[in-house]
């Protein structure tokens, strides 16, 4: 599948992978502010933003997508981000791939099947309801931007979610709103992508040690806890990991500046 991207500034590369829900777009800002230093590469993932949408959504498929998007960019190595769903996409492509990558970043997300556990309930269920609410509505019935915000407002309490959301809302040529995302895929795949890639994928391949690791987490959220980060170290012998307080899980829209630095290992 070729990928929809989008290209920022000279030198090495930098390749940035978004997460569920998520798309290039949300990744600009950071990009700017390292496109002195980086060559950056924001695609955007199957069935989001720009990039075809597809009948299937797996992290192979996600992984493969990127082997193509290599070659298409002409990229023979490159420090890779990902975040979230991004994250775990970038997770195995780095461990097949270990000669593609020359660092590796993980945003707020571990190898780990995140249907087991009573913590990460209510976010399993969030995301149940939110994928459900966005395969739902017609959008051809909304006429403006104010009434779709009017009508996810209704049913989304939390403002800056349902503003990334609405992110995923653009009109047609012929002028009605559709969603950018596959949302009924997405939903179909939903409990797969929150599933796999968790340390049994590894169990052939640890310790990992071709690359310089490192894991950032928000305090404020849930995604990362102290024993995930036990298990991240039998994978990731060498990792690092980086603790951001006051930022929950879109960390990167809450405290850019300080993701930047830490990119820039100037933290």
């Amino acid at each position: 599948m070729k990928l929809h991207y989008r290209h920022y500034g000279t030198g090495p590369a930098l390749i940035i992978l978004h997460g569920l829900y998520g798309s290039s777009d949300n990744w600009i800002t950071i990009a700017k502010q390292l496109q002195g230093s980086y060559t950056v590469l924001l695609p955007d993932l199957r069935n989001h933003g720009a990039s075809p949408h597809a009948s299937t959504h797996t992290y192979e498929d996600m992984a493969n997508d990127l082997v193509a998007f290599y070659a298409e960019t002409k990229t023979d190595n490159a420090f890779l981000i990902g975040h979230s769903m991004g994250g775990k996409v970038a997770m195995r492509f780095a461990a097949e791939h270990p000669e593609k990558v020359n660092r590796l970043m993980i945003i707020d997300i571990a190898p780990k099947n995140y249907l087991t556990g009573d913590r990460s309930f209510k976010h399993i269920r969030q995301h149940e309801l939110i994928l459900q609410l966005l395969e739902d509505p017609d959008l051809s019935r909304f006429h403006s931007r104010l009434e779709l915000d009017q009508f996810f407002g209704s049913k989304i309490r939390d403002e800056s979610l349902r503003l990334f959301l609405l992110k995923n809302i653009h009109r047609t040529h012929a002028g009605f709103f559709e969603w950018k995302i596959n949302a009924k895929v997405l939903r179909e795949t939903f409990h797969a992508i929150v599933s796999e890639m968790d340390q049994s994928w590894f169990e052939d391949k640890m310790p990992v040690t071709a690359y310089p690791v490192t894991f950032v987490r928000g305090l404020n959220s849930e995604y990362v806890s102290d024993d995930d980060w036990k298990t991240i170290r039998k994978i990731y012998p060498d990792a690092k990991l980086v603790d951001f307080e006051g930022a929950g899980h879109w960390l990167h829209a809450e405290q850019p500046s300080k993701l930047v630095a830490t990119i820039l290992e100037k933290v």
